[in-house]
């Protein structure tokens, strides 16, 4: 596939594209910022005007908050909303009537376990990431038995610069605990979705089991939460 990469940063992307045709890839580096509707629209047509098509869309932008509810401000929630469910709204906003002209797409949005089962001292995220899967869940039922796909990703705590941005945005000093995954596998199953679509990807498939037990036992499992919450607080303080 030829790869056409937005964020913020032009130097980031100007690297990864150096890195992707140094391996004999195509690629076009995009500076936008996916909060920015005018923005997104530009990459699409961009992207179509130098690569003739569209196939694939990854909504993959977010941003985190770690706090009660108490101390997200509403400029916080705001900020949260913009990135992590604006973002992936105008991107399907965009990348949509493409799809449905050519007959055919797929639309993977990177969601995130919060987005399914809520953990304490992060409302705000979570509500954040809750209307993105929404969104992700209502396209997927219009577009059932087309060839337009939509999936939705649920990662557990993954070791990029997530933490570090949290960090210089509010001062959230977290070093994560609980089980977490690399960058690497996450796109892994990624692009065993784009080969073989489906509705929701787990790169961390033992946190399927955590929805599913809030299903069946929201009560202890919030109590789960709840003492999971504790632990990182201690842990943090230590």
């Amino acid at each position: 596939m030829a790869v056409s990469l937005c964020a913020r940063r032009a130097d980031r992307l100007a690297a990864i594209a150096a890195d992707i045709r140094a391996a004999g890839g195509l690629a076009l580096p995009v500076a936008a910022d996916v909060s920015n509707e005018g923005d997104v629209r530009a990459f699409v047509t961009r992207t179509l005007a130098t690569l003739g098509r569209l196939d694939v869309a990854v909504c993959n932008a977010g941003i985190g908050f770690h706090g009660a509810l108490e101390d997200t401000t509403p400029e916080v929630m705001a900020r949260l909303l913009a990135v992590n469910y604006l973002g992936t709204f105008h991107t399907a906003r965009a990348a949509l009537p493409y799809f449905e002209q050519q007959g055919s797409g797929h639309l993977v949005i990177v969601s995130s376990i919060v987005g399914r089962r809520g953990l304490p001292f992060y409302e705000g995220y979570a509500a954040s990431k809750f209307a993105q899967s929404g969104l992700a869940e209502a396209l997927r039922s219009q577009y059932a038995g087309t060839a337009i796909h939509v999936s939705t990703v649920f990662p557990v705590s993954t070791r990029t610069e997530f933490r570090e941005a949290m960090a210089r945005s509010y001062g959230s000093q977290l070093r994560g605990h609980g089980p977490q995954q690399s960058a690497e596998q996450v796109a892994r199953a990624i692009l065993r979705c784009l080969e073989r679509p489906r509705p929701e990807v787990w790169p961390y498939r033992w946190a399927r089991w955590l929805v599913w037990l809030s299903a069946v036992a929201p009560g202890t499992t919030d109590r789960m939460m709840r003492r999971f919450a504790r632990r990182q607080a201690r842990a943090e303080d230590a």
